[in-house]
C-alpha cells in the first residue's frame, strides 16, 4: 500500500505539467485564431483606399478630382444640395422589401449648384440604380450604409465637371 502512495505522489508532478502545457497550447491557439480573426475579418479600408487612389502624372492635362472616399470632416461641412425622396425596391427574391430614402448631398463650393441642377436627372438615375441594386443584408448594418455613400459619391464624382460632392447624408431611411 505505501508502494502505491508513492506512485501516486511520482505521477502527480508530472500530470501538473501536461496540464499545464495543454493550458499554454490552448491560450496561445485561442491568442492567434483571435489575431487571424481581426485580420482576415477586420475593416480593410485603408487597404483599399490606397489602392483605388490613382496614380498622378505631371503631364495629365484635366485638373478633376476624384475622391476616393467621402469626407468625414464634420466640422467644415460644405453647401449642401437637398434631394428629394427616393423610393426603390431592393434586389431580393420575392421583390417584397423596398427602400424609401431622402438624403443631401455635400458640395465642394457653391458653383457646383448650377451644374447639379443641370444634371439632376443623371443624378437621381445614379441614386436610383444604386439603391436598388442592393438586398435588405446589404444596407441594414452602418458598414453597409457608408459602402452605400462611398459607391454613390463615386459615382456621382465621376459625372461632374465643375467640382466634386463631399459627403452624402441620408436625412430618411426606411426599409420595410
Amino acid at each position: 500500500m505505501a508502494e502505491e502512495i508513492e506512485e501516486v505522489e511520482e505521477k502527480k508532478p508530472g500530470g501538473n505539467m501536461v496540464l499545464i502545457l495543454i493550458v499554454v497550447l490552448l491560450v496561445i491557439l485561442l491568442v492567434g485564431g483571435g489575431l487571424a480573426a481581426f485580420f482576415l475579418l477586420g475593416s480593410d479600408d485603408n487597404a483599399m483606399a490606397s489602392q483605388s487612389q490613382p496614380q498622378q502624372n505631371s503631364k495629365s492635362a484635366p485638373t478633376k478630382r476624384t475622391a476616393s472616399r467621402r469626407s468625414s470632416s464634420y466640422l467644415t461641412i460644405g453647401p449642401m444640395y437637398p434631394m428629394s425622396q427616393f423610393v426603390v425596391n431592393l434586389l431580393s427574391e420575392g421583390g417584397g422589401r423596398y427602400l424609401k430614402v431622402a438624403l443631401d448631398i455635400e458640395l465642394d463650393n457653391e458653383e457646383l449648384a448650377s451644374e447639379m441642377d443641370m444634371k439632376k436627372s443623371l443624378i437621381r438615375d445614379i441614386i436610383i440604380r444604386s439603391l436598388s441594386s442592393k438586398t435588405f443584408e446589404e444596407v441594414s448594418t452602418m458598414k453597409g450604409k457608408d459602402r452605400l455613400k462611398d459607391e454613390i459619391v463615386n459615382s456621382i464624382n465621376d459625372v461632374l465637371a465643375d467640382g466634386q460632392i463631399n459627403n452624402i447624408f441620408f436625412t430618411d431611411f426606411v426599409v420595410q
